[in-house]
């Protein structure tokens, strides 16, 4: 089964309420699906160097609240709430909030963490990749718990939830599409378990990596962790990913010179990386047909500056 296209916008830009409410009624006018923000939380300094992460001036739930206030189809959520940021109980009585205030437009996505420099910014504790997904398994099993309705009774190594039940509900049933994010066995196996989702992380720009895999061939690797883990109901889940870097464009190889240059990388097999789009927008969207076909991904999600651009991709494969 080929799971047709949608599309996302990942927007982290934005710095005052004009600016953000024009961003989300933009996007849903030219036919995204959904308006994703990112669980990231400092300002310029040197912290944020360490994290190479740019500033993001809103914070997610306030921002994504706002998204859905000023639009009536678009779609919100999270690319991708870090576990460890939030205290599992409140995260899960936002989340359905917005689900009930957005009538139902919430994508709840969730991951382990990966941002050291943020974490010891912050004063968090950076436990081993092992315990991170161990709690973000632990808050998958609280957010479908407190979206039944039915008293809570969790004890956990990371999350405890007792004698209460979630309130609100949420409109969708029996929750929120939860999409979890990640590059590794553990977590995709998770993804292919319990999401409806799955969010497949950047793979290297490596030409061949120390594992002796190809960036195509890693992708399919991921991807395959995902399918092992789902089982029959892998042709229900949206693969979603992301075209980091993508340029709408009748020159491409001057593009991806550009690109190459700033990776510092050779610009042979730019073209070709699962996480780079680069042409005119038929070739854009043959590109996107074929590695639907090779690396499953149906759900993409473009990067806030190319939104405009790419709108016409959009237009042409949502639903196909």
């Amino acid at each position: 089964m080929t799971r047709p296209f949608r599309f996302a916008v990942q927007a982290t830009r934005a710095t005052s309420a004009t600016e953000w409410r024009d961003t989300a009624q933009q996007i849903e006018e030219l036919g995204y699906s959904t308006l994703f923000l990112a669980d990231h939380y400092l300002g310029r300094g040197p912290a944020a160097k360490e994290a190479r992460w740019p500033p993001q001036h809103l914070a997610p739930i306030a921002a994504m609240a706002v998204a859905a206030a000023v639009t009536t189809t678009l779609r919100v959520g999270c690319r991708v709430f870090c576990a460890d940021y939030h205290v599992p109980g409140v995260l899960m009585k936002e989340a359905t909030t917005l689900d009930r205030l957005s009538d139902g437009r919430l994508e709840f996505g969730i991951g382990g963490g990966w941002s050291a420099p943020e974490y010891r910014a912050m004063g968090i504790p950076y436990e081993s990749g092992a315990q991170r997904i161990s709690k973000l398994e632990e808050v998958v099993e609280l957010f479908k718990a407190h979206c039944s309705g039915e008293q809570l009774d969790l004890t956990g190594e990371h999350v405890t939830a007792q004698g209460y039940a979630g309130l609100p509900l949420p409109v969708q049933r029996p929750h929120p599409p939860i999409m979890i994010g990640g590059s590794r066995r553990r977590v995709l196996s998770l993804a292919g378990r319990e999401a409806d989702i799955a969010s497949i992380s950047n793979v290297p720009f490596d030409a061949v990596d120390a594992a002796g895999r190809t960036p195509q061939q890693e992708a399919v690797r991921r991807l395959d962790f995902v399918r092992a883990a789902a089982g029959d109901r892998f042709g229900e889940i949206d693969i979603e990913s992301s075209p980091f870097f993508t340029t709408i464009t009748t020159d491409p190889a001057a593009a991806l010179s550009g690109l190459a240059t700033m990776l510092r990388t050779p610009a042979d097999g730019l073209a070709d990386h699962p996480n780079v789009l680069a042409g005119t927008v038929e070739e854009v969207v043959d590109q996107l047909l074929e590695r639907r076909e090779m690396y499953g991904a149906n759900y993409i999600t473009v990067q806030q500056t190319e939104y405009a651009a790419f709108a016409p991709v959009v237009e042409l494969l949502t639903g196909k």
